[in-house]
């Protein structure tokens, strides 16, 4: 028997020690969760700040801000302690506010997420689009090249062409003295002349072509390293951008030709500048944006749903004296889908028909239900909210260790017979 009480109480204590690390880990969690619902608060304000300072005056973006997230947290408070059969306006007016500031919010916070995400993108993007002016432009290049290679080499055979005549005598333009007299004569001469001064052209033409897909060469490779060392690759791909334009248009005046319009590049200013936000922004979605701007107000409202069961002040002994005295005072109680004590807080018929005044206890329902102990189900019904449990528990158990106490007192208490 002692054996079997030791093993009772030791069990008793385990229990008892287990039940009060989980108490205070569970309060702890409470505690805790206060400062991080702060801190998801300032720093989905922070990303709603920046995308609200593009379109409006900063101050007021910081106004307006401020009150987005204490909508959001607030709303998330009270709609955790109303239900909808209870006052169904109040219901939507508080849901319908916390939509348009949680929406405000991630519709802000939308372009800060945007800008970070697809930095890296849009930074590729426009060197992928200098790349493709370049090398547009650089396929036009090498057709006017072509075109005035064609040109030249046209007026070379033409030249070998009257030089072979001037030298057999059929040339149209030979003198009569000279027709049909094959050697190197003066007329020769002069046809030798040209064709030599065409055929030089040409060969001083293949070497300034040459020297132009140097410089194509040099661009193209300042272009494919833009990547890396930005800034003075960017700068070298200007500088060979133009020194290829002003060649080629030196060659193109010299040949007669039509150059083709050099593109218009950004500057490095440009270029390196960050993303503006837009609402343009929509058209290109990212969807991981959007979840990281809603993730951080989806977790401020589940954590500020979460804290509605934390009440906002303590009750003295007084009132608790006074709000466990006048529950007792009600008869009707149940355990409803929510799993929580519901009471029915309208008379009876037989307190009607005795005309009871419960004025006492429904002071005492109208106490707790502005200090966050109850929750309305509708107009007949309240149910406890979690942090009126401790309080009737330990009053109780108060109670109880006072009939206990009383009993044994009685039962000790020497019994005096007559004789």
């Amino acid at each position: 028997m002692v054996k079997e009480r030791v093993i009772q109480i030791n069990h008793g204590g385990l229990g008892r020690l287990l039940n009060s690390i989980q108490t205070q880990f569970i309060g702890m969690l409470r505690i805790w969760s206060i400062p991080i619902v702060l801190m998801l608060s300032i720093a989905s304000g922070f990303t709603t700040y920046y995308g609200l300072s593009y379109f409006i005056v900063p101050w007021i973006a910081l106004v307006i801000t401020i009150a987005i997230q204490s909508i959001i947290v607030i709303c998330s408070l009270e709609i955790a302690g109303i239900h909808w059969k209870a006052n169904r306006v109040r219901y939507l007016s508080v849901l319908m506010s916390l939509l348009v500031a949680i929406t405000s919010s991630i519709t802000f916070s939308y372009f800060k997420f945007y800008e970070v995400s697809q930095s890296e993108t849009i930074q590729i993007d426009r060197i992928n689009q200098i790349r493709k002016e370049v090398n547009d432009y650089l396929a036009a290049i090498l057709i006017s090249k072509s075109e005035i290679l064609k040109l030249e080499n046209n007026e070379v055979d033409k030249a070998s062409n009257d030089l072979s005549k001037a030298y057999f005598g059929t040339h149209e333009q030979t003198p009569p003295e000279y027709k049909n007299k094959v050697g190197e004569g003066p007329f020769w001469k002069h046809y030798n002349q040209r064709y030599e001064a065409k055929k030089e052209h040409l060969e001083d033409l293949y070497q300034e072509f040459h020297q132009l897909d140097e410089h194509i060469r040099t661009l193209q490779a300042s272009l494919n390293r833009l990547s890396s060392d930005t800034e003075n690759n960017y700068q070298m791909a200007i500088n060979g951008l133009q020194e290829v334009q002003l060649n080629f248009n030196q060659l193109a005046a010299n040949a007669g030709v039509s150059a083709p319009p050099a593109p218009i590049i950004m500057t490095y200013k440009q270029f390196i500048q960050g993303v503006t936000p837009s609402f343009a922004m929509w058209s290109n979605f990212s969807l991981f944006a959007f979840a990281c701007a809603a993730m951080v107000d989806f977790f401020t409202f589940l954590l500020s749903f979460r804290l509605e069961s934390t009440a906002p002040g303590p009750l003295s002994d007084q009132e608790q004296e006074l709000v466990f005295e006048c529950l007792r005072q009600f008869s009707e109680f149940r355990i409803n889908e929510n799993d929580e004590l519901e009471i029915v807080i309208e008379k009876s018929n037989i307190e009607r028909a005795r005309r009871y005044s419960d004025w006492s206890r429904m002071f005492a329902v109208g106490f707790l239900l502005s200090r966050g102990f109850l929750r309305k189900i509708d107009h007949r019904s309240v149910e406890f909210a979690p942090n009126l449990y401790p309080l009737i528990a330990e009053r109780m158990s108060s109670q109880l260790r006072a009939i206990k106490i009383k009993a044994e007192t009685s039962e000790l208490k020497p019994v005096h017979y007559d004789h």
